[in-house]
């Protein structure tokens, strides 16, 4: 209809609101052929969107648009368990996300023997994308483990062998360190995991298998995602770059098509 104003906001305001550039640049971007919208390359300068709807990729990662999902990492300490209250009043959750206005869950469970990094978020989406063992996400664990480890101790994982509850097998896994000890010490190695099984405890049952307990167990990675130097007991949000990771790995998988099941591992 003459005089009827245009739907949606054009692309340029929207990208420049959600930091991925300046207007400029954004339209230089457009001529380029680097954005999509819904799997389309855009190619003209006044394309509206709708934010709430469409999805927007720069360069193959996926931009956030929605300004009310919020994406934190924790280095979850020892002695804390992965739930936001405990019936039995252990140390949970709820100290590391009093502090933001969104109510925030976590993602997945580490048990309260086990440190490392932990998601917390309000996006239910991306939360059973990255939960759910169905969409492959894989976790790097980092476990000191009672004994020197072999070179066919760590074939064994890799291989794979059957547990109480059917086969499992890392997607990787390698030696960072081992060491005979003292005489008053045992001697201890340092085994690095990667898998994307959701069973309970199954890097601590996996390493007790193969004749090596865990003493100590920490998750270096999630995903597209490092600790790195984040002390155990911080929290910081994702960066940019982080989230568009994120939500690249999320509106890769199709959680729609999903049955539900157990999404919570616990490690």
């Amino acid at each position: 209809m003459i005089g009827e104003a245009p739907q949606g906001v054009r692309l340029q305001k929207v990208l420049a609101a959600a930091g991925v550039a300046s207007r400029r640049v954004v339209e230089q971007y457009i001529v380029e052929g680097r954005i999509r919208v819904n799997g389309v390359v855009v190619d003209e300068l006044g394309r509206r969107i709708d934010p709430d709807v469409d999805l927007v990729d720069v360069d193959g990662t996926a931009v956030q648009l929605d300004v009310t999902k919020r994406y934190v990492m924790l280095n979850k300490p020892t002695g804390v368990v992965s739930t936001m209250k405990d019936e039995n009043g252990r140390p949970d959750l709820r100290r590391f996300t009093k502090d933001f206005d969104e109510r925030l869950y976590n993602v997945g469970r580490l048990d309260a023997e086990t440190s490392g990094l932990l998601i917390l978020t309000n996006d239910g989406e991306l939360a059973h994308v990255l939960a759910h063992p169905s969409f492959g996400v894989t976790k790097v664990y980092v476990a000191k483990v009672e004994g020197v480890v072999t070179a066919q101790v760590i074939a064994k994982l890799t291989k794979g062998f059957d547990l109480e509850d059917g086969f499992i097998k890392a997607d990787k896994a390698r030696l960072l360190d081992a060491s005979a000890g003292s005489a008053k010490a045992k001697s201890a190695s340092l085994v690095e995991l990667t898998l994307h099984s959701g069973r309970n405890r199954i890097v601590r049952r996996m390493l007790a298998a193969v004749g090596h307990p865990v003493t100590e167990l920490v998750r270096r990675q999630f995903g597209p995602l490092h600790l790195g130097t984040l002390p155990a007991g911080k929290s910081r949000e994702l960066t940019k770059i982080e989230r568009g990771a994120l939500l690249t790995l999320s509106r890769q998988n199709s959680p729609a098509d999903e049955t539900p099941g157990d999404a919570q591992e616990n490690e």
